[in-house]
C-alpha cells in the first residue's frame, strides 16, 4: 500500500514512510492510493476480538502488512497502557444512542489511541536508521499531552510543542508543560490555535529548514495517526452488529477524527452517516451544510480543543468526494491560502453531504447536554462531547437508527466548564489532581516564524542534532 499527496505533486510513501511524516512536500496531505476492503466475515469476526486484534487486522490492511516495524508488538505495548480492559467500551445513553468512551488512555483523551501507537513505531524506525528527528505539534489541547506522554525520553527526537497561550484548560496546560524530560519543549504562543498551525505548515513548507532540522509530525496531519484512529468506529460498528448501520456523531476541530470515520466507512464498516459537531467556531459546520468554506474569527469557548477556524483534514475529504482530483484540490486550497475562502464546487458538496451532516452547539446548547445527560444517567460528560450529545438530541438522530456519540475527553479536563453547567467540579483522578502541584517549563514566543525557527535551532543545537 503507498500512500499519495491530495495535490498530486509528491513522490508516494509506504506506510513506514507516513509513520515519519508530516505535511507532503508539495504541501498536500497523504491519503492511500486506494481504500483497502475488509470482507464481511472480518466485520463478523471483530465482534468476538479484543481491541488490539481488531487494530492488528485494519492497519495490517492499511499497509501496516508490507512494514518492517513491530506493529504487532507497539499495538499491544500501546493498549496495555489503557485502564478500561475494553479500551474503548459503549455505554448507553438512552434508547438507541451511545456514548463510545475514549479517554480511558494515559492522558484521559482520544488523541491517546493514536499517538501512544505512533510513538514506538517512531522510535523503531529511527533506531533502525541511526536517526535523529525534531518532532513538531501544534495543539488546541489535548494533542501536545497526548504527544509528549508517548514521546517523552525517547532517545532519537525532541518533541516541540505550541499551544495557544490562554486558550487551553489548565490541566491540559499542566500535562504538557509539567514533564520535565530533557526532549520535551513546551512554547506558550500568542494567538490562537489556527495560527499555531498555520506556522507549523510554513516550517514544514520551508524545506531546507525542514531538511536541516529532520522535521516531523504528530498532528493530524500525520496520515498514520488518522488510521490508528480508524479502528475504535469499527469496534464499535462490530459491538452493534445486527442493530443496522450505525451513524456516529464527532465532536470536530481539525476534522481529523471524523476523517477517520470516513476512512472506515471507505473500508466498508457499517456506518449510515457521520455527523461533524463544533462548536461556535463552526467552519466545518458552514462548509458541510452550505458549501462555503470561510475562516472567520475564532471566539473563546468552554471546549477549547475545538476552537479552530481552519479544519486541516478538510483537505483530505475535498480530495476524496472530488473523485481524487489533485489540481481541483491545489486549487481551492490555493484561493483558501489567499482569500480565506472558498466554495466547494456542487457536484463534491453533494458527495460529502450523502455521508455528512453537521450541527453547530453554541455555549447554552453545550451546557443544556451536559445537564441533560448528568440529570438522565448521572454521568458527567466534557464540553466536547457534549457539543456531540447536543448534535444527537437536536436532529433526532436516534429515530433512523443507532447512533454513537464519541466521547473525546474525561470531564475531569475541564473543570470550569462543569462547574459552570452543573455547580459542582468533577471528580478528579489522582493522576490529573497531582499535576496541579508539580512545577512547570515553558517558553513564551510572539506569532513570529523567525523567533520559532530561532528557538527550534537553538533546540537541536543543544542536543547535539545538528
Amino acid at each position: 500500500m503507498k500512500h499519495l499527496s491530495t495535490r498530486g505533486l509528491a513522490p508516494h510513501l509506504s506506510f513506514d514512510d507516513i509513520v515519519l511524516s508530516g505535511l507532503a512536500p508539495d504541501g498536500g496531505l497523504y491519503v492511500p492510493e486506494v481504500w483497502p476492503q475488509l470482507s464481511p466475515k472480518q466485520f463478523n469476526d471483530f465482534a468476538d476480538q479484543r481491541y488490539g486484534q481488531v487494530a492488528e487486522a485494519v492497519l495490517s490492511a492499511l499497509g501496516g502488512s508490507e512494514t518492517a516495524l513491530d506493529l504487532n508488538g507497539a499495538i499491544a505495548g500501546a493498549y496495555a497502557q489503557f485502564r478500561h480492559p475494553e479500551v474503548a467500551p459503549l455505554r448507553p445513553l438512552a434508547p438507541n444512542l451511545w456514548m463510545l468512551e475514549l479517554f480511558h488512555g494515559p492522558t484521559f483523551a482520544f488523541k491517546d489511541f493514536a499517538l501512544q501507537l505512533l510513538g514506538p513505531l517512531m522510535a523503531q524506525r529511527l533506531e533502525r536508521e541511526s536517526r535523529r528527528l525534531t518532532v513538531l505539534a501544534a495543539t488546541s489541547g489535548d494533542t501536545g499531552s497526548a504527544a509528549i506522554a508517548a514521546l517523552a525520553g525517547r532517545p532519537n527526537l525532541d518533541i516541540v510543542v505550541l499551544h495557544p497561550k490562554g486558550r487551553v484548560s489548565e490541566i491540559q496546560r499542566r500535562q504538557m508543560t509539567t514533564v520535565m524530560a530533557p526532549n520535551v519543549h513546551n512554547i506558550a504562543l500568542e494567538g490562537d490555535f489556527d495560527t499555531a498551525q498555520a506556522l507549523v505548515k510554513a516550517l514544514f513548507a520551508d524545506r531546507n529548514l525542514s531538511a536541516q532540522m529532520q522535521l516531523s509530525a504528530v498532528n493530524s496531519i500525520n496520515w498514520a495517526r488518522l488510521a490508528a484512529q480508524t479502528v475504535y468506529f469499527i469496534t464499535a460498528c462490530a459491538a452493534l452488529r445486527g442493530r443496522g448501520p450505525v451513524t456516529f456523531v464527532v465532536p470536530t476541530g481539525n476534522f481529523g477524527d471524523i476523517f477517520s470515520g470516513y476512512a472506515a466507512k471507505k473500508m466498508g464498516a457499517p456506518i449510515a452517516r457521520l455527523i461533524a459537531a463544533t462548536n461556535s467556531n463552526d467552519i466545518v459546520a458552514r462548509a458541510l451544510t452550505t458549501g462555503r468554506y470561510e475562516r472567520r474569527t475564532v471566539t473563546p469557548t468552554h471546549s477549547p480543543s475545538m476552537d479552530i477556524q481552519v479544519a486541516s483534514n478538510f483537505e483530505r475529504l475535498l480530495f476524496d468526494a472530488s473523485g481524487r482530483n489533485p489540481t481541483q484540490t491545489m486549487a481551492l486550497m490555493e484561493e483558501f491560502a489567499q482569500t480565506g475562502a472558498f466554495t466547494v464546487p456542487s457536484p463534491v458538496l453533494t458527495e460529502m453531504q450523502a455521508t455528512f451532516g453537521a450541527f453547530a452547539a453554541d455555549e447554552t446548547q453545550t451546557f443544556a447536554a451536559i445537564r441533560r445527560v448528568h440529570e438522565s444517567t448521572g454521568m458527567v460528560v466534557d464540553p466536547h462531547t457534549a457539543t456531540g450529545v447536543a448534535a444527537a438530541f437536536a436532529q433526532d438522530l436516534t429515530e433512523r437508527g443507532p447512533v454513537v456519540c464519541l466521547a473525546t475527553a474525561h470531564p475531569a479536563k475541564f473543570e470550569a466548564a462543569i462547574h459552570a453547567s452543573l455547580g459542582f467540579a468533577p471528580d478528579i483522578p489522582a493522576e490529573l489532581s497531582a499535576l496541579k502541584t508539580l512545577p512547570e517549563r515553558c517558553v513564551d514566543l510572539p506569532a513570529d516564524i523567525n523567533a520559532l525557527k530561532d528557538y527550534l535551532l537553538t533546540v537541536v543545537q543543544q542536543r547535539g542534532a545538528l
